[in-house]
């Protein structure tokens, strides 16, 4: 299959499950920053760089899968790394329910980030 044919195929269920995954934790992770500021100081740094970095890097997972880079591969890997990353600065605050939805969502991205970046795109 040529590039070009490769782009006008139908996205696969597990790509699109993917892609949606990534949007759900890009939206969750920006609600959670927000949440964050609210809560001023007691928000640290270490959490806010993590929501940040997943943000990111979800939406850019996200893009890549949905005009089929070549390089969507790799950076489904690198984005489970993240979502892994942000889980375990949210999982920090186990009493704040904002941080536990955006931990969870990070846990379901990862984990069809990582089957994606074992499949072929």
């Amino acid at each position: 299959m040529t590039q070009q044919s490769a782009a006008a195929a139908p996205m696969s269920k597990e790509m699109q499950d993917c892609v949606n995954a990534c949007m759900s934790c890009h939206s969750v992770c920006e609600e959670t920053m927000s949440s964050c500021l609210q809560m001023g100081g007691q928000a640290q740094m270490r959490i806010m760089r993590a929501l940040m970095d997943c943000s990111e890097m979800t939406r850019m997972c996200a893009d890549m899968m949905m005009r089929r880079s070549p390089l969507a591969g790799e950076m489904c890997a690198m984005c489970a790394r993240a979502c892994d990353m942000c889980a375990e600065a949210c999982m920090a605050m186990p009493d704040d329910e904002q941080m536990m939805r955006c931990a969870e969502a990070c846990r379901r991205c990862a984990e069809s980030c990582r089957s994606m970046a074992g499949a072929t795109m």
